[in-house]
C-alpha cells in the first residue's frame, strides 16, 4: 500500500496544521477566549456567552478536543471544559516559530524543507 501523502510532511508540519485548522473558526477563537478566562467551565456556560446553539458549540468543542487545545474533565453527567495548558503551549511556540521564520523580508527562512514533495 502506498505511503499517504501526509507522510511527506515532518510531524512539527503535520501538528502546525492540526492547531491552525482547529482555530480556523471564528467561534473557535471566541471558545478559546472565552475558556481562557474562565476555566473549567460547561459547555452550557459557553453556549451563554456565545451566541450559537448548543449542537454548535459541541461541534467545535470537539474540533478543538481533537486538536488537544482544550480538555474535558468529566465530573458526573457534566463535563469541565479547559485549556491544556501543556498542549496549548506546544501550538504557541510552533506558531511563533512559523511567524518568527518565514518571513518574506527574510531570505534566510530556517524551516526544514518537507521530507518528499512526491505529492
Amino acid at each position: 500500500m502506498g505511503a499517504s501523502k501526509i507522510d511527506n510532511f515532518t510531524p512539527a508540519q503535520i501538528h502546525l496544521a492540526m492547531y491552525a485548522k482547529a482555530l480556523g473558526h471564528p467561534a473557535r477563537i471566541a471558545i478559546v477566549q472565552y475558556l481562557a478566562q474562565h476555566q473549567g467551565s460547561l459547555c452550557g456556560e459557553i453556549v451563554n456567552a456565545i451566541p450559537l446553539s448548543q449542537s454548535t458549540i459541541s461541534q467545535h468543542l470537539k474540533e478543538l478536543r481533537n486538536a488537544g487545545l482544550i480538555k474535558g474533565d468529566v465530573d458526573g453527567p457534566s463535563v469541565h471544559y479547559s485549556i491544556d495548558e501543556k498542549i496549548w503551549s506546544r501550538a504557541k511556540r510552533a506558531l511563533g516559530y512559523l511567524f518568527e521564520n518565514c518571513d518574506p523580508a527574510n531570505t534566510l527562512n530556517r524551516f526544514p524543507e518537507p521530507k518528499s514533495m512526491n505529492v
